[in-house]
């Protein structure tokens, strides 16, 4: 059956990288994050119509790759980035991300600490509040109950360790 490992967390630490690195180390499939793309296009003034169409995008994507995954695929953000990012820029959630972050459960969540270094890019907005966003997104996952574990540390030990969470699930 596949397992579906959800990287998430506050901007600039390391999912990214981190889903690259897993799918590598575990031969598997992964999912970029389709935020990205779509404000690349879009740029930063965006609204809430947007999140609601990013969320729908990245699961449609998570579902197409789902197709191609054996036994793991790794998923580069999740309907709980997009309820995070609805509740703090817009103050509310939309029924629809609220609903898909309910009941589109991951096997595990991968929960990057702020604990590297903030990269500037133009997509990122929140260099100042990393670890209040993690907080936040650490409160969320054990209200709902979701099977997470929190990734730190800097390099090798990062991926070490995500890859030693991964393993307890398979």
């Amino acid at each position: 059956m596949l397992k579906r490992i959800s990287i998430t967390g506050p901007e600039s630490t390391g999912k990214s990288t981190l889903s690259k690195q897993l799918s590598t180390y575990f031969k598997a499939v992964y999912v970029a994050e389709y935020s990205r793309e779509y404000l690349k296009e879009k740029g930063l003034n965006y609204n809430l119509d947007d999140v609601i169409a990013i969320a729908s995008g990245q699961l449609q994507r998570e579902e197409h790759q789902a197709g191609k995954a054996v036994e793991l695929l790794f998923c580069d953000t999740d309907p709980l980035v997009d309820k995070i990012w609805c509740e703090v820029v817009f103050g509310s959630c939309p029924f629809l991300i609220a609903q898909q972050f309910s009941k589109h459960v991951y096997d595990l969540y991968l929960l990057c600490y702020p604990d590297i270094i903030w990269e500037p890019d133009p997509l990122r907005e929140n260099p100042d509040n990393r670890l209040e966003l993690f907080h936040l997104y650490e409160k969320t996952l054990k209200e709902a109950g979701f099977n997470y574990r929190v990734i730190t540390g800097q390099g090798y030990l990062r991926i070490i360790k995500a890859i030693n969470f991964v393993k307890e699930i398979i």
